[in-house]
C-alpha cells in the first residue's frame, strides 16, 4: 500500500499561480489518494480556489505569504530578496522535514539557486542537474542536464549518469538502466575532450547501470537508452528544439487535414488515431523537471502549463519520493567515487 506523502507546493509560481496549482493538485490527489499538500502563497487567492475542491481542501493546509518570486527575476536577486517567499518556504518545508517533495512552476534559475542553498548538494556532488522525461517511440527516457549548468567536466558528466540511472530505477522500475553520453558521433575519437574523458571513466569503473557508450541526437527519440547524459547548454537546446518540432508537426497535420473537403472527411474517419497521436505528443504528459543531486526532492513544472500539466509534475515528485531515490542515489555515488578514486590512483 502506498505510504502517505506530503508535498509542498509553491502556489504563486508560474504564469497562472493558484488557478493552475490548486486544480493540478486536485487531479493528482485523485490518482494518489495518500497525498497531503501544503500550499505556500497568498491565502486570499488560494482559499477561494481550494474551496472548489473539497476533497483536496480536506487534505491540505495553506501557509500565507505575500512574497513571491517573479518569472523574470535574476537568481542573484531572488536569493537576496526571496527569503520568506512562496518558493523559499516550499523548499524550506522539505529541508525541515515537513514535506517529502517541493514542486514549483516558478522561475527556473531562482528555484535552482534557492534549492542549492536550502537543500544543499549531496556529498561529492559538484553541480546538481535538471533531469527531464522525454517521450520515445518505445516509452520514455530521462535526459539530463537540460539547463541547470552551462558546460560540465568529465567528473560531473559521470555523476549525471549515476543520478539519471537512480531516477530511471525509481520511475521505470529497472534495476540496471541503460545509459549513454550524447555526442556528435558514436566513434571514440569524436566529441569534446570532457565527453571523451567521461566516456573513458564510465567504461573503466563498475557501475549499477548498463553503460552503452555514445549516442547521437536522433537516437534519443528511438528509446535506445533509458538515460541520456549531456551538459546543460546542449541539453536545453535539444529539449526546446524537440518541443518546438512537436508543435510544428502538429500544426502541419492540422493544416493538411483541413485543406480540402476530402481531407476533412479523412480526418474525421481517422480521428481515433489522431487522438492517440495527440496524447503521445502532449508535453503536459511528461511535464516536470527534477533537480537531481540535492538532499531533497525538488520538481520544476513548466511555468505556462495548465492544471493537467502541473498534475504530471506532482505525480513525478510523488513517484520519486515513494521509490526511496535519495537513499539509493547516495549509496551509488559513494561507491562510484570510491571506485573512481581507486582507478585514478592506480594510473598515477
Amino acid at each position: 500500500m502506498a505510504q502517505p506523502r506530503t508535498l509542498a507546493l509553491d502556489a504563486m509560481g508560474g504564469d497562472h499561480g493558484p488557478e493552475v496549482v490548486v486544480p493540478g493538485a486536485a487531479i493528482s490527489l485523485e490518482r494518489h489518494p495518500a497525498l497531503n499538500f501544503i500550499f505556500f502563497g497568498d491565502e486570499a487567492r488560494i482559499t477561494p480556489v481550494l474551496a472548489a475542491h473539497p476533497a483536496l481542501a480536506a487534505r491540505s493546509r495553506v501557509v500565507h505569504t505575500t512574497l513571491s518570486v517573479s518569472m523574470h527575476e535574476k537568481p542573484s536577486q531572488a536569493l537576496r530578496r526571496g527569503k520568506g517567499s512562496s518558493m523559499w518556504l516550499t523548499l524550506e518545508a522539505v529541508q525541515k522535514g515537513e514535506a517529502h517533495v517541493a514542486v514549483s512552476a516558478g522561475n527556473t534559475g531562482a528555484l535552482m539557486a534557492m534549492a542549492k542553498l536550502i537543500l544543499r548538494p549531496m556529498a561529492g556532488i559538484e553541480r546538481p542537474a535538471i533531469a527531464a522525461l522525454w517521450p520515445t517511440i518505445t516509452a520514455e527516457c530521462i535526459v539530463l542536464d537540460v539547463g541547470a549548468n552551462i558546460g560540465a567536466t568529465a567528473r560531473q558528466l559521470t555523476d549525471f549518469t549515476l543520478m539519471g540511472a537512480a531516477m530511471a530505477r525509481a520511475l521505470f522500475h529497472v534495476e540496471r538502466p541503460t545509459a549513454g553520453l550524447l555526442n556528435v558521433g558514436v566513434e571514440d575519437i569524436k566529441g569534446a575532450e570532457e565527453v571523451k574523458e567521461a566516456h573513458s571513466l564510465l567504461k573503466a569503473v563498475e557501475l549499477p547501470l548498463d553503460y552503452r557508450g555514445f549516442i547521437e541526437g536522433d537516437e534519443i527519440g528511438q528509446g535506445k537508452v533509458d538515460v541520456v547524459v549531456v551538459e546543460g547548454f546542449a541539453g536545453n537546446i535539444a529539449l526546446k528544439t524537440a518541443e518546438g518540432t512537436a508543435r510544428q508537426i502538429g500544426q502541419y497535420l492540422k493544416d493538411a487535414m483541413m485543406r480540402t473537403a476530402l481531407s476533412r472527411l479523412g480526418a474525421l474517419l481517422a480521428r481515433g488515431g489522431f487522438r492517440v497521436l495527440k496524447e503521445k505528443m502532449d508535453p503536459r504528459r511528461v511535464n516536470g523537471g527534477t533537480f537531481l543531486g540535492l538532499n531533497g526532492i525538488a520538481v520544476k513544472s513548466h511555468g505556462g502549463t495548465d492544471a493537467l500539466g502541473f498534475a504530471s509534475a506532482v505525480d513525478l515528485g510523488y513517484e520519486m519520493s515513494e521509490s526511496g531515490l535519495l537513499e539509493r542515489l547516495a549509496a551509488d555515488l559513494e561507491a562510484f567515487h570510491h571506485r573512481l578514486g581507486a582507478v585514478t590512483s592506480a594510473h598515477d
